[in-house]
């Protein structure tokens, strides 16, 4: 079951959720059922059968993440709540290059939020991108799992590389280094979407 759920805090434009039902409804027509019970703040875009030791969250092969920055002076009152503004202009090829060094599998201990449970902070990213739309700045994120508020923290490190508080060069280092402290700060969770998950 694939869900969309645009709210203030984190969104999601592809979450997956598994669950298990002995409705007489008929598969086609679960999502319709279920969404008419729902609040409008989250929609059911599909619904499948799939197997008995399907896991939503253990068996994702991938999952990507989108953080989007308003990056003009005012930013908007239509999508306040759907992404984050920042007034400083950022230079964005700096942004670019940094990403990069994100990808690959490495230790995200300098990226993940104090006080996470996992006590495995290595990770596979596959990919990292930074894009540019007029004034929007996307980062984009596709790995085999993240470390709780690991995006954020990767986006406001990116940030702090597009005003130049850290050179694009530094991000190895900030890697190798584990520090939490190193890294830039942890965004606000208003910009941040899980675009997709894949099995």
């Amino acid at each position: 079951m694939v869900l969309a759920e645009p709210i203030v805090g984190v969104h999601s434009l592809g979450q997956v959720a598994n669950f298990k039902t002995n409705t007489q409804i008929p598969i086609e027509k679960l999502a319709m059922a279920i969404n008419s019970k729902l609040k409008k703040s989250i929609v059911i875009k599909h619904a499948e059968e799939v197997e008995e030791r399907f896991h939503s969250r253990y068996c994702a092969h991938s999952k990507k993440y989108r953080y989007i920055i308003n990056n003009s002076p005012t930013g908007t009152a239509i999508y306040r709540e759907l992404e984050y503004q920042f007034p400083i202009p950022l230079d964005v090829e700096k942004m670019k290059k940094a990403a990069k060094y994100f990808e690959g599998e490495h230790d995200f201990a300098a990226f993940k939020a104090s006080g996470t449970s996992s006590k495995n902070s290595v990770r596979k990213i596959f990919k990292a991108e930074v894009l540019q739309k007029q004034e929007r700045i996307y980062i984009e994120l596709t790995g085999s799992g993240f470390l709780y508020n690991m995006v954020r923290i990767i986006a406001g490190t990116l940030v702090d590389v597009g005003i130049g508080k850290i050179k694009s060069e530094e991000i190895p280092q900030i890697i190798k280094g584990k520090e939490r402290k190193k890294a830039g700060k942890t965004l606000p969770a208003v910009g941040l979407y899980l675009v997709e998950v894949t099995y």
